[in-house]
């Protein structure tokens, strides 16, 4: 393989690096901040950690699914990654018969492992495109540029993709379109689940410790990658065999203390640290409150029917679950950039940026415009998380909208049969999926709910036309909670969409007016229809006049202050980067210290017998009382450790990443944040920041004494 050569063409910074923040990019290491991962503790070589010519440690690091890290733990491909990042696998392998999410899984063998849906992806290398890209942009703004970065980064897709290898190049787009790196990956589709704590174990604390520290979640699960006899990445086959991977970590039993180094690698989702003062004013008054209420209303009549039977949970669980997680993020998001005023610590280094600014051509506008720009957007942006989180939050409504495509097809003259029998084809599939997730009593609130909150609180002026004057004339006063209700009931008992005798006659005969006056179709093609017309291309034109400005203040940034070139991390993008910390304690408010773990001691004190929350299998209690730790005890505190905290700088994508020590083993799985740092994807603060992680020990616990699958751990590189 050709070694790589990396141009670093930016090397600034709007926030200065404290100990411990920064997302990093795994092959600058050396030229950045190698020297201080050494000083926090660090044993490893840089080669250690990451090469394309040799194995590294990034060799045992994975995107797990579609949004998740994993990472590799034995030379027959095993998989540690989280609870809720296989939460949607374990669900679908569920039944009420077999109800693995309830009862926990572990396969004794091979033969006994179950295939899902899911496939990992290997980092293969790293390429620096930023000049092509920029040379094919030139000087091209707004719109024009937008779309040509779109045409140039698919052209290097496709030159550096290889389909019969299963070889994906995805460009990203660095420091808001001034840096572009070429992420090539082997993508494995062969995913099996190996094993699961209960869910009891596994969602210990529910939506109530969420974001909380201390935690006490079990937040794991295993899984394992396949291949072709040969090695080699391949479809799902009886025929294929545990991969054998180029590295694997060791797990180590020695346990951590305070102060300990940890580094963490894996594929943190998105962060937006360089966001403008005018983007923290409208996330903290208008975007985060419309999300966080839009979804708490969704949530609550999920949670009524989930607690009425295991059916009904199963079926709402994956859905519920990821609701869930981000309603309470961007609530503590909001309180945290308030409470610390990251709006005026925004408006003071812009005022200076506005004032060196002047006579500058290229920046001095830059501010004038983004004012004016986000004036324009303001009045529409609630309109937009409305049309997301409210009208398609309706999972009915969500797939009513996914046939506006088979009724354009209907109404085209010149369709062809093979048009017809492909759009056709794709709804009956689309709606075989949608029937199997279902829940129509908690579906039917939901969508009385947010039809009458939409028409509370979006303009009279932006509501689609004629939509609610037809409704109160068929249904009541616009103002009772009951009109809506009573609405929700007849588009359900109406609707062909669940109706399975009325669908079929129309997949047998389908029809453009049959399917037009369906009142689930109307209400989706109705609200769809008025947003792309009127305010989707508002949306965009806003999006693109944002990313222009973001970029060029970046740019500024870097011409104001040359000196100040020193190292610096992108925001994050969903590709690798390495995080670097220690395990550390902290203080949240007066008077109050947090320690940097939680033992068992902690989770019977928490324990509830049959709370939805804060329940356990009674095995696990018994055992926890009588201190049956095994090997797994921490010396120090008598007791066994279920997680810890560090000061590593993560965010969502993390969730199953490894938590490595010095040697790079091993020693917990990273799957939350705490609450007194929600802001850490506008801004990180160097004093609260804290990463969650179970401790493997436990996970090693779980697996064994309470799953009794010993199986697991002698495939483990134990470090004792």
């Amino acid at each position: 393989m050709k070694k790589l050569a990396v141009t670093i063409v930016l090397c600034f910074t709007l926030l200065r690096s404290f100990a411990d923040e920064g997302m990093w990019l795994p092959l600058l290491l050396g030229e950045q901040v190698y020297a201080e991962m050494q000083k926090k503790g660090l044993k490893l070589t840089k080669d250690q950690l990451y090469n394309i010519n040799k194995v590294s440690l990034k060799d045992a690091i994975i995107i797990f699914g579609g949004g998740c890290t994993g990472e590799i733990v034995s030379n027959k491909g095993l998989i540690f990654t989280n609870h809720h990042c296989g939460y949607s696998a374990i669900a679908s392998a569920s039944s009420v018969e077999n109800n693995y999410l309830r009862d926990g899984f572990y396969a004794k063998n091979f033969k006994e492992e179950i295939k899902t849906s899911l496939s990992v992806q290997f980092l293969i290398r790293i390429d620096d495109v930023t000049k092509e890209v920029l040379d094919s942009l030139g000087t091209l703004e707004g719109k024009a540029r937008a779309d040509k970065q779109a045409a140039v980064l698919a052209a290097i897709n496709k030159r550096l993709s290889k389909t019969e290898n299963f070889i994906e190049c995805r460009v990203s787009a660095l420091f808001k379109g001034n840096q572009y790196l070429a992420f090539v990956y082997q993508r494995y589709k062969d995913v099996r689940l190996v094993g699961t704590p209960p869910e009891s174990v596994g969602k210990f604390g529910g939506d109530t410790d969420n974001w909380e520290w201390p935690r006490h979640t079990g937040d794991f699960s295993v899984f394992r990658v396949y291949a072709s006899p040969d090695g080699k990445p391949a479809e799902y086959s009886e025929n294929n065999t545990p991969l054998k991977p180029k590295h694997f970590l060791p797990v180590s039993l020695k346990g951590i203390k305070d102060g300990d180094f940890a580094m963490i690698w894996g594929y943190p989702g998105s962060t937006n640290r360089y966001e403008s003062s005018m983007g923290i004013k409208l996330a903290t008054e208008v975007n985060n409150p419309t999300f966080v209420k839009l979804r708490d209303a969704r949530l609550k009549f999920m949670l009524t029917e989930m607690q009425k039977d295991a059916a009904t949970k199963l079926k709402l669980a994956s859905n519920y679950a990821s609701v869930a997680n981000y309603w309470k993020f961007f609530d503590g998001e909001t309180k945290q950039l308030m409470k610390y005023d990251v709006f005026g610590q925004k408006q003071k280094n812009e005022a200076a940026f506005i004032k060196w600014a002047k006579g500058k051509p290229e920046f001095e506008s830059i501010f004038t415009d983004w004012e004016k720009a986000y004036e324009e957007w303001r009045p529409y942006s609630m309109h937009r998380i409305y049309m997301n989180e409210g009208i398609f939050g309706s999972p009915l409504i969500s797939f009513a909208s996914s046939l506006i495509q088979l009724e354009a097809v209907l109404v085209k003259t010149d369709a062809t049969k093979e048009d017809l029998q492909k759009a056709l084809n794709a709804v009956v599939a689309a709606r075989k999926t949608f029937m199997e997730e279902h829940n129509a009593a908690s579906d039917q609130n939901i969508l009385g709910a947010v039809l009458m909150m939409y028409y509370k609180d979006i303009p009279q002026e932006q509501h689609p036309i004629g939509f609610f004057e037809s409704l109160k004339g068929s249904f009541g006063d616009l103002k009772n909670e009951s009109t809506y209700k009573t609405y929700a009931a007849s588009v359900f008992l109406n609707t062909l969409l669940l109706n399975d005798e009325k669908w079929n006659a129309f997949i047998a005969n389908p029809d453009a007016v049959v399917l037009q006056q369906d009142p689930a179709f109307t209400i989706a093609s109705t609200f769809y229809k008025n947003w792309n017309s009127k305010f989707l291309p508002k949306s965009q034109a806003f999006m693109v006049k944002n990313n222009d400005l973001g970029r060029l203040y970046l740019k500024g940034i870097m011409a104001m202050n040359p000196e100040k070139r020193k190292k610096m991390y992108p925001d994050a993008t969903f590709t690798m980067r390495v995080s670097y910390g220690n395990v550390k304690n902290y203080i949240p408010r007066d008077a109050v210290k947090y320690d940097y773990i939680t033992t068992s001691k902690g989770l019977l004190e928490k324990y509830k017998a049959g709370d939805y929350e804060f329940d356990l299998p009674k095995r696990q209690v018994e055992l926890l009382k009588q201190k049956d730790f095994g090997p797994y005890i921490d010396k120090q505190r008598k007791d066994l450790v279920i997680a810890f905290i560090t000061t590593n700088d993560i965010t969502g994508g993390n969730s199953g990443s490894p938590v490595i020590d010095a040697n790079g083993n091993l020693i917990g799985l990273a799957f939350d944040g705490n609450y007194e740092a929600l802001s850490h994807k506008l801004t990180f603060d160097k004093n609260l920041n804290r990463t969650i992680c179970v401790d493997i020990r436990y996970v090693l616990w779980c697996i064994e004494k309470l799953g009794g699958a010993s199986n697991l751990i002698n495939e483990l590189k134990l470090i004792k």
